[in-house]
């Protein structure tokens, strides 16, 4: 992907740097960083998704295998990042330059919410389609917005990365070692209703992000304001 993307530039007389993807200390810092913000806007959601429900946080009680959760984030990175490069990449800029943000926001959500969704086990899980039809597109959007506002890739691959690493390793709902937490019961909704409300809290953390990052450049202005220039 690395090597089509640069291909793809290269015959515009463009480089990979349209997209941040060069090795400097403020580009690269934003993997970490992004890494840091996907773990905790779902640690956030799954917090507040266990207020409303009740369901609880428990430390893994059997042999933690703390080898194999941090090597999953190396199993991870190769998925995140093509998917990165797919919808956030070349194809994102070039809709944006021949229609505007919003349009290619519309676009890329709708395609990036279809491939979740257009799978034989989750097609027949009426819920789970209503869940991905929501989250999905809300998560592209975090992803598209961090990187126009860090103009790095770099950046939604980590927090794309730490996201998912986090379902996975962090919280899950089986005490079997192979994530830091569990929650011992999982609540199943009989009806729509506080199904619907657990979407609402958990895409609004995720929702919440996206603006603070949209936003970063005024908030920053306001903890340091800019110092008056001497007359």
């Amino acid at each position: 992907m690395i090597i089509a993307t640069w291909l793809l530039f290269k015959s515009e007389k463009k480089s990979l740097k349209n997209i941040g993807l060069t090795l400097s200390f403020r580009n690269v810092s934003f993997l970490p960083l992004g890494i840091l913000i996907g773990a905790l806007a779902f640690t956030l959601a799954k917090y507040f998704r266990g207020l409303y429900t009740g369901e609880t946080f428990e430390f893994t009680t059997s042999n933690v295998n703390y080898k194999a959760i941090l090597y999953a984030a190396y199993v991870i990175l190769p998925t995140v990042a093509v998917e990165e490069f797919l919808f956030r990449g070349y194809a994102f800029k070039k809709a944006i330059e021949a229609s505007n943000v919003i349009v290619a926001n519309v676009i890329f959500a709708t395609i990036f919410m279809l491939i979740h969704i257009l799978d034989r086990n989750v097609i027949q899980n009426t819920g789970m389609v209503v869940f991905l039809a929501i989250t999905i597109p809300i998560g592209h959007l975090l992803f598209a917005t961090a990187l126009l506002k860090s103009k790095t890739l770099f950046f939604p691959i980590g927090i794309h990365l730490g996201n998912n690493w986090a379902t996975q390793h962090l919280i899950s709902n089986h005490n079997n070692g192979n994530s830091i937490f569990y929650i011992p019961e999982t609540v199943s909704f009989e009806t729509w209703t506080p199904f619907i409300i657990v979407i609402i809290i958990w895409n609004a953390f995720y929702l919440l992000i996206t603006c603070l990052i949209w936003k970063w450049d005024a908030i920053s202005g306001i903890i340091k304001p800019k110092t008056p220039s001497k007359i």
